[in-house]
C-alpha cells in the first residue's frame, strides 16, 4: 500500500512536469493524447502504403510518368475534396469525419485484389498507377480530417500548443513505419504490406470514432445546409474581407505544395537513377525513420514554444526561406568538393528533401490549422476543406504540368548539364512568391479577427473629404430619411466644420425646418461669412413661412456677417407681438452693436423676458444673452435664474455663463456637475471655457472627499477640453494617481485618442510613459498574487482547524484580491488602447471579457499580433485564464515581481503599506481580517482609515479599534458622531450606548 501511494505521489509530481516539458496544460492533455493516438495509427498505415506504392510505381514506370501522376492526383484530390465538402452539407460533421477513411479504404483493397488475382498484365500495370494515385488522395483527406477535428476540439490559443504534439503523430509514424518497413519487406510482398496498412488505418478510425463520441459537444449536429439563413448571410465570405483572406490562404497552401512537389520530383528522380526497387523501398524506410526521429525531437520540445512565442507567420516563412536559399547553396557547396562532384545532386537533393520534410511536418503542419481559426466556426470546416484540399489538388496538377513543360523545353533547348538547374531556379522563384503571400496573409489575419467582433469606424483618415462632401450634397438633395440627413450634417461638422458652410448654404432653401436649423447652427459655429448672405436672406424674406427658430438663426447670421448692418431694422423685431425667440435674438444683437438709446430699449425687452411667467419666454431670453457682449443691468437676474424652477432655464443660464465668460458664476458650473439633470450642460459649458476651467476642475477631480461620480465627470470634462495643457494635466496626474482615479483618467485619455488611434501617441515619449505605467501595474499585480497565495494557504489550514468566522473573512479577502486582479487587467487594456488601434484593442477587450475560452483565445491572438512592447509575452500570460501561482512565476521570471513566503501578519502589513493601490472593499476586508485574527496594526494605519472617504472603510477601522483598544475608541467616538455616512453614524451611536456606563466610570 505504501508503495502504491508513493507511486501515485510521484506520478502527481511527474505528470505536470512532463506536460511543462512539452508545453501542454493539464486540461488539454486528454484531447491531445487521443488525437495523437488516432493520427499516429492512421499515419503508420498510410506510410506503409505510400512507400510500398512508390516502390511499385517507380519499378513499373520510372520517373517519366511522375508529371502525369501529379496531374491525375490533382484531379482525383479535387474531386474527393469537393465530395468531402458536399458530404459536410448533407450530413453532420462528426459522421463525415469518422466515415470518410473506412469508405476510402474499400477502393484501395479492391485495387490490391485486382493486381493480385489478375491474369492480364495490363490490368496489373494500370492498378499500380491507380494504387499510387489513391494513396495520395488518402493522404489529402486524412490531413484535412485531422486539421478539421483539431480546429473543432481546440481554440485558437490551445491549438498552438496542442497541434504540434498532435501532428507529431505523423513523425512517430515515420519512425515506426520507417524502421519496420525494411523488416516487413524481407518477410512478405509489397501487396500484402498494403493490405496490412488498411487494417491499421481501420483501427485508427476506431480511435477517431471514440474521440468524436466522447467530445460530441465540440461537433455541430446540424448539417451546413440547415444553418439559419440570417447566420449564413452574416458569414458569407464572398461579401466580406474573409474572401480576401481565404484567397491568400489558398495561394499560400498551393505554393507550399508546389515547392514540396518540385523538391520531391527532383529527389525521386535522383533515387530512381541510383537505386533498385527493393533498395529504394528500404532506403525510403530508413530515411523516413531517421527523419522522423529528428522531426519528433523538434516537434515535442521546440515547435509549440516557437509558434507560441514567435508567432505563426514567423514559422510559416521558415520553409520557403530554407528551401529557396539552401537548395542552390547546398548543390554548389557539394559540387565544389572533388570527391562529391559526381554525386552532388544526389546527396544535395537528399539534404534539401530532409530540410523540406523536417520543416513541413513540424512548423508548417503545426501552424496550418491556426490559420483557419479566424474563419467563423459555422463555415470553418467547409472553407478548410475547399481552400486546403482544393489548393493542394490544383497546385499538384499545375506542378505536374509545369514539370512536363519544363522537361519538354529542357530536352530541346537546354544543354544536358544545365537541365537540372532549370528546376532548381523554378523552385527558388516559387519560394520567393510564397514569402510575399505570407506577408499579405499576416495583415489580413488580424483584420479578420477584429472584424469578427466589430466593424471599423468611419473617419476622416479613411474617407476622402472631397468625395465625402459630394456624398453629403447628394444625400441631402435626394429623397431619404431625415435621420440619415441629420447624421450627414453632424458628420460633416465633425470632419470639416470650417468648410461646412460651402456645402450647406446652397441647400438651405430646399431643406426641412429641422435640417435648416441644424445647418445654420453648424455654419454659425464656423463664424458668419458674408459670402453666404445671398443664400440666407431668402429665409428672412419669407418670414411667414420660415420657422421661428430658423428665422432667429438666420437673423443672427445676417447681422453678424453684414459689414455695416442697419440696426434700425432690428427694432421692428423688439415688438411684443413677435415670437419670443426672434425678439430675444434681436435684443441681443442690439445690445452688441446698438446706440445707447437702442440698448436701453433692448435691455427693457430682455428684462421683461427674463422675469416673465412663461418658461418659454425666460428660456429664449437667457439663450439670447449668450450673444450679448455686455450684460450690464441684466446681471442682477442671474442668481434668480440659477434657482429657477424650470430645468430648461437653469441649463440655458449655465450655457450663457460659459458663453459670456462670467467668472463670478463659474462656481455654478462646478456645482451643476453634482446633479444628473444639469451635468451634461455643465460639462459642455466648462469645455467651452477651455483652459480657464482647468484649475477648478482639477481641484474637484483630485479631492478624494468629493463624490466619486463627480470626480469621474471632472476628469472627462478635462479630457473633452482637448487643449495641450489639458492633455498634459491628464498625463501628469495619470503617472501620480492609482486605483480608480487612474481608471477615470485612462478612460478620459482613451476617448481623446479614440479617433486617430496610434497617430495620437506616435511620439516615443508617450509610448515610454505608457510602458512604465504597465510595468508599475504588473509590479502591483505581483503583490496581489503573492498575498492571494499566502492567504489561500491560511484558508486551507483554517478549514481544518479554526473558527468558521476566520474562514469566511479570509475568503472575502481572497475574493477582494481577485477583484483587484480584474481591475488591473482592465487597466492594462486601457493602457494598451493608448498605443494601438482602437478597433483592434476594442475587439481584443470584448473577447477577453467573455466567459468563453474560445473568445478568450481569440482576444489573446489579436493582442499577440498587435502588441509590440518588450513585455508582450508577459502580458499575454497575465491576461490568460491561468492560476495565480503560474502568473506570479511569470512575473518573477521577468524580474518584475518577487515572492517571499511571509507569516500572515507581515503579509497583511505589506498590503496596508500599499493601501493607496487597494480598492476600498479590499482595504475594508484587510481590517475585518485583522479584527478576526487579532493582528496588531500600527496607529498610522488605523488613523488613515478612520479618515478614509468611504464609509464602510471607516466602519471596518472602527470595528477593529473596538477590538484592540476601548480607551482609544472612546476618545475618538465623539468626533465621529456626526459622520455623514449612515452606516458609520449608526455604528458610532450603538458603541456610545454600549460604553455609556464605562465612560461614567472614567
Amino acid at each position: 500500500m505504501e508503495l502504491k501511494n508513493h507511486w501515485l505521489a510521484a506520478n502527481k509530481v511527474a505528470l505536470p512536469r512532463l506536460l511543462q516539458w512539452v508545453n501542454l496544460r493539464p486540461e488539454e492533455s486528454e484531447r491531445t493524447q487521443l488525437m495523437f493516438l488516432f493520427y499516429t495509427t492512421v499515419s503508420v498505415g498510410l506510410r506503409w502504403a505510400e512507400d510500398s506504392t512508390v516502390a511499385l510505381f517507380l519499378d513499373e514506370y520510372g520517373t517519366n510518368l511522375l508529371p502525369w501522376m501529379y496531374i491525375s492526383s490533382a484531379a482525383m484530390s479535387a474531386g474527393l475534396v469537393y465530395l468531402y465538402s458536399w458530404l459536410q452539407r448533407i450530413f453532420p460533421l462528426r459522421r463525415v469525419i469518422v466515415a470518410i477513411a473506412p469508405c476510402m479504404l474499400m477502393p484501395l483493397v479492391l485495387l490490391i485484389l485486382v493486381r493480385w488475382g489478375s491474369h492480364f498484365s495490363y490490368l496489373a500495370v494500370i492498378s499500380v498507377f491507380l494504387l499510387r494515385l489513391w494513396v495520395d488522395a488518402l493522404y489529402v483527406v486524412n490531413d484535412l480530417n485531422t486539421s478539421i477535428v483539431a480546429n473543432q476540439l481546440f481554440n485558437i490559443r490551445e491549438i498552438k500548443r496542442t497541434y504540434p504534439l498532435v501532428s507529431s503523430g505523423l513523425l512517430v509514424a515515420d519512425v515506426i513505419s520507417g524502421f519496420s518497413l525494411p523488416w516487413l519487406v524481407q518477410y512478405t510482398s509489397l501487396n500484402k504490406i498494403i493490405l496490412i496498412a488498411c487494417v491499421v488505418i481501420l483501427f485508427g478510425s476506431g480511435i477517431l470514432f471514440y474521440l468524436t463520441n466522447h467530445y460530441r459537444a465540440a461537433f455541430p449536429e446540424t448539417p451546413q445546409r440547415l444553418i439559419p439563413e440570417e447566420q449564413g448571410s452574416r458569414q458569407r465570405f464572398v461579401k466580406s474581407p474573409l474572401k480576401r483572406y481565404v484567397f491568400s490562404l489558398f495561394a499560400f497552401v498551393g505554393l507550399l505544395q508546389v515547392i514540396g512537389l518540385l523538391v520531391d520530383f527532383q529527389y525521386l528522380r535522383e533515387l530512381q537513377a541510383n537505386l533498385s526497387d527493393r533498395e529504394l523501398a528500404s532506403f525510403l524506410g530508413i530515411f523516413g525513420g531517421m527523419l522522423g526521429l529528428c522531426e519528433l525531437s523538434l516537434q515535442w520540445f521546440v515547435s509549440s514554444r516557437i509558434i507560441e512565442r514567435m508567432g505563426v507567420f514567423f514559422t510559416a516563412t521558415l520553409l520557403p526561406i530554407t528551401v529557396g536559399f539552401s537548395l542552390p547553396g547546398v548543390l554548389l557547396l557539394l559540387y565544389l568538393i572533388p570527391a562529391m562532384q559526381s554525386q552532388s545532386f544526389f546527396w544535395g537533393l537528399i539534404i534539401v528533401k530532409f530540410c523540406d520534410e523536417l520543416l513541413r511536418y513540424t512548423f508548417v503542419m503545426s501552424s496550418g490549422p491556426i490559420l483557419y481559426q479566424p474563419i467563423p466556426e459555422a463555415i470553418r470546416s467547409r472553407m478548410q476543406t475547399l481552400s486546403g484540399g482544393t489548393a493542394e489538388a490544383i497546385a499538384t496538377g499545375l506542378t505536374g504540368a509545369l514539370i512536363f513543360v519544363t522537361l519538354l523545353f529542357c530536352g530541346r533547348f537546354v544543354p544536358v548539364p544545365m537541365q537540372k538547374w532549370v528546376l532548381v531556379a523554378e523552385t527558388m522563384l516559387i519560394a520567393g512568391t510564397c514569402l510575399t503571400v505570407v506577408w499579405e496573409l499576416r495583415s489580413r489575419y488580424v483584420e479578420l479577427l477584429v472584424l469578427s467582433v466589430a466593424r471599423g469606424q468611419l473617419s476622416a483618415t479613411n474617407v476622402g473629404l472631397r468625395f465625402f462632401k459630394q456624398g453629403v450634397v447628394k444625400a441631402l438633395a435626394e429623397k431619404g430619411s431625415e435621420t440619415d440627413k441629420r447624421s450627414c450634417i453632424e458628420l460633416l461638422a465633425q470632419m470639416d466644420s470650417p468648410g461646412a458652410a460651402e456645402v450647406l448654404a446652397p441647400l438651405l432653401i430646399k431643406l426641412t425646418p429641422d435640417l435648416q436649423r441644424q445647418s445654420l447652427e453648424v455654419m454659425l459655429m464656423a463664424g458668419a461669412n458674408p459670402t453666404y448672405l445671398a443664400a440666407i436672406r431668402p429665409l428672412l424674406e419669407q418670414s411667414q413661412e420660415t420657422n421661428p427658430e430658423v428665422f432667429a438663426l438666420a437673423l443672427r447670421y445676417v447681422w453678424l456677417a453684414e459689414p455695416n448692418p442697419n440696426l434700425s431694422l432690428l427694432e421692428e423685431y423688439l415688438n411684443p407681438r413677435q415670437n419670443s425667440l426672434i425678439r430675444a435674438t434681436a435684443a441681443a444683437l442690439v445690445l452688441r452693436q446698438g446706440t445707447p438709446m437702442q440698448k436701453v430699449a433692448a435691455t427693457q425687452t430682455m428684462r421683461r423676458m427674463l422675469t416673465h411667467k412663461l418658461e418659454r419666454e425666460r428660456v429664449n431670453g437667457v439663450r439670447a444673452l449668450r450673444e450679448a457682449v455686455y450684460l450690464q443691468a441684466l446681471r442682477i437676474h442671474i442668481p434668480n435664474l440659477l434657482q429657477d424652477e424650470s430645468l430648461r432655464v437653469r441649463c440655458a443660464v449655465l450655457e450663457m455663463i460659459a458663453a459670456t465668460h462670467l467668472e463670478e458664476y463659474y462656481s455654478a458650473l462646478i456645482a451643476a456637475l453634482y446633479y444628473k439633470s444639469t451635468r451634461s450642460t455643465a460639462m459642455s459649458a466648462l469645455v467651452r471655457l477651455e483652459n480657464e476651467a482647468l484649475e477648478m476642475l482639477l481641484r474637484l477631480a483630485t479631492n478624494i472627499y468629493k463624490p466619486e461620480v463627480v470626480r469621474m465627470y471632472a476628469w472627462r470634462t478635462i479630457a473633452q477640453i482637448g487643449t495641450q495643457e489639458a492633455l498634459e494635466t491628464l498625463w501628469e496626474n495619470l503617472e501620480t494617481s492609482y486605483g480608480i482615479t487612474r481608471d477615470h483618467i485612462l478612460r478620459s485619455l482613451v476617448k481623446i485618442h479614440k479617433k486617430p488611434g496610434i497617430t495620437g501617441l506616435v511620439d516615443r515619449f508617450y509610448e515610454s510613459r505608457v510602458e512604465n505605467l504597465i510595468k508599475q501595474e504588473l509590479k502591483f499585480l505581483g503583490e496581489i498574487y503573492a498575498a492571494y497565495i499566502d492567504f489561500k494557504t491560511l484558508d486551507q489550514k483554517e478549514n481544518h482547524q479554526s473558527s468558521q468566522r476566520i474562514v469566511i473573512v479570509c475568503e472575502l479577502l481572497e475574493r477582494a484580491l481577485l477583484e483587484l486582479e480584474l481591475d488591473i487587467k482592465e487597466r492594462l487594456l486601457l493602457l494598451l488602447k493608448l498605443l494601438y488601434s482602437p478597433e483592434k484593442m476594442q475587439a481584443a477587450a470584448f473577447n477577453l471579457r467573455s466567459l468563453s475560452v474560445v473568445n478568450l483565445a481569440r482576444g489573446l491572438e489579436i493582442l499577440e499580433h498587435t502588441i509590440t512592447l518588450s513585455s508582450k509575452s508577459l502580458l499575454l500570460n497575465i491576461l490568460d485564464n491561468r492560476p495565480q501561482s503560474e502568473k506570479l512565476q511569470h512575473l518573477i521570471e521577468a524580474k518584475i515581481g518577487e515572492y517571499e513566503n511571509m507569516v500572515i501578519s507581515d503579509r497583511l502589513h505589506r498590503l496596508l503599506i500599499l493601501s493607496n493601490f487597494l480598492s476600498d472593499w479590499c482595504l475594508a476586508c484587510c481590517f475585518h481580517f485583522a479584527q478576526v485574527t487579532r493582528i496588531r496594526l500600527t496607529s498610522s494605519e488605523i488613523l488613515v482609515s478612520l479618515r478614509h472617504p468611504t464609509g464602510f472603510v471607516r466602519e471596518a477601522a472602527i470595528a477593529y479599534l473596538n477590538m484592540v483598544s476601548h480607551r482609544v475608541l472612546l476618545q475618538i467616538l465623539p468626533q465621529l458622531e456626526k459622520d455623514p455616512h449612515p452606516l458609520v453614524a449608526a455604528q458610532v451611536k450603538e458603541l456610545l450606548e454600549k460604553y455609556q456606563d464605562y465612560r461614567k466610570l472614567i
